[in-house]
């Protein structure tokens, strides 16, 4: 069937109608690898009551916005949504994509400016994680777009060249029989120069001595390679998931610098990806604040705490992560309390806590009714709440604008280029 593209929806799909039936409106449909204003054949599959998945078969219209991919998997791959189309087109997608969330999911209309803040719209990952076959014939790569079979892929133009060069040598060593067949992932972290590598191993079933020797040729074979580390088995604890230790070869972590300091940051623990936007990225979020105390929720390393100290007499960070809170100890001036705890338990047991700022940097489920609750009874003068889901943040603002917070500053921070994910700043007054 023909269908016209009305505009793009978070998840990287277009919008598209069937004819309207009896009670309205058509039923959506949602089509992959389009554009807004585009006409197309297309096949309908996943066909429910309230909406369908659609196959562009054929492009009838195409946007003038549309451009020639540049990564050879792209649509194969399920990582990249957008390089059909101009990185500026990418930015104004996003932009109208966050705006549409807050006002259909937290009935929000933003009055304050929407601060646009580009990337370096490739070799921007500074983390790439790589799914491994050894049985057959060996082959490295991603998922494929909507499943979970594997792509074998010999470059990733998001990815730092550090780490492609490294995606080469993998290709070698595993066609030449020297990866364990226990490996099921490579994960490669790169430093802010680009100049050395943190490869993660993760394996099954394997024991010590034979990931050593593993280990050792990584390293050996991948000058860039400063450390690796093998992890086997992950379990859930009431804090998160924790990955067991296998064995290492030269050092578990790596010295990322940005403007003003430098992080440990060890195999297995949370830092930011985009290795251009960092240092854009702090400034938006601890620049022009300051008083006595401040609150560092979902602290990581302690990007943005060890920013903070330098305003605030006391900074607590939270952090969860047993191996990111290792980190943040470590990285943490002597005014920054490390905690390690989930953030609705230190709520829980700190409401007589009066901060002078609040951050708060959850995953992409968000904070939750309970912990935007108790961070509403904090009543701190200012939150800045760092998001990486607009549906998730539109939630959770709706709740602290109703109980008295207003939107001060809004950013748009594109540290995934290509992709549909998107990354915002919200700063809250009160």
């Amino acid at each position: 069937m023909q269908l016209t593209i009305e505009k793009m929806i978070y998840g990287g799909d277009g919008l598209a109608r069937l004819p309207a039936d009896q009670q309205g409106r058509g039923k959506a449909v949602f089509v992959p690898f389009v554009l807004p204003g585009e006409q197309i054949e297309a096949t309908l599959r996943n066909d429910k009551r309230g909406f369908a998945q659609g196959k562009m078969e054929k492009l009838l219209v195409a946007s003038g916005q549309r451009v020639e991919a540049r990564c050879p998997y792209f649509q194969r791959c399920g990582g990249c949504q957008y390089q059909h189309t101009s990185y500026e087109h990418q930015l104004q997608i996003k932009a109208e994509i966050l705006k549409e969330n807050l006002r259909r999911v937290g009935k929000i209309e933003l009055a304050a400016e929407l601060h646009i803040h580009p990337s370096p719209p490739w070799n921007y990952r500074n983390r790439t994680r790589l799914r491994v076959r050894t049985n057959l014939a060996f082959a490295l790569g991603y998922y494929k777009f909507a499943s979970h079979e594997l792509l074998p892929v010999e470059e990733c133009p998001i990815s730092s060249p550090a780490i492609n060069r490294a995606i080469v040598k993998l290709w070698e060593l595993g066609r030449a029989g020297r990866v364990p067949g226990e490996v099921e992932e490579i994960e490669l972290f790169a430093d802010a120069e680009d100049a050395q590598l943190l490869a993660e191993v993760y394996c099954v079933g394997a024991d010590a001595p034979r990931m050593e020797k593993f280990l050792a040729e990584l390293q050996s074979s991948i000058p860039e390679i400063s450390g690796a580390v093998a992890f086997r088995a992950i379990k859930k604890t009431a804090f998160a998931d924790e990955m067991k230790l296998l064995t290492s070869a030269g050092s578990g972590s790596l010295t990322y610098r940005t403007v003003g300091n430098a992080f440990q940051v060890s195999a297995g623990a949370f830092f930011q990806v985009n290795r251009y936007l960092a240092d854009e990225l702090v400034p938006l979020v601890t620049d022009g604040r300051s008083g006595k105390l401040a609150l560092d929720l979902y602290a990581g390393v302690g990007l943005f705490s060890s920013h903070l100290a330098r305003s605030f007499t006391q900074v607590i960070a939270v952090e969860a992560s047993p191996i990111s809170h290792a980190d943040l100890r470590y990285n943490s001036p002597l005014n920054v309390k490390a905690v390690r705890s989930t953030t609705e338990q230190y709520l829980t047991k700190t409401q007589s806590t009066r901060p002078d700022y609040v951050v708060v940097d959850p995953p992409r489920s968000g904070l939750g009714e309970k912990i935007v609750r108790q961070l509403a009874e904090l009543s701190a003068p200012q939150i800045a709440y760092v998001s990486c889901d607009p549906a998730t943040l539109a939630r959770d603002l709706s709740v602290l604008l109703a109980s008295g917070y207003r939107i001060e500053q809004a950013h748009f921070v594109d540290l995934f280029p290509q992709t549909f994910h998107l990354e915002s700043v919200f700063h809250l007054s009160r």
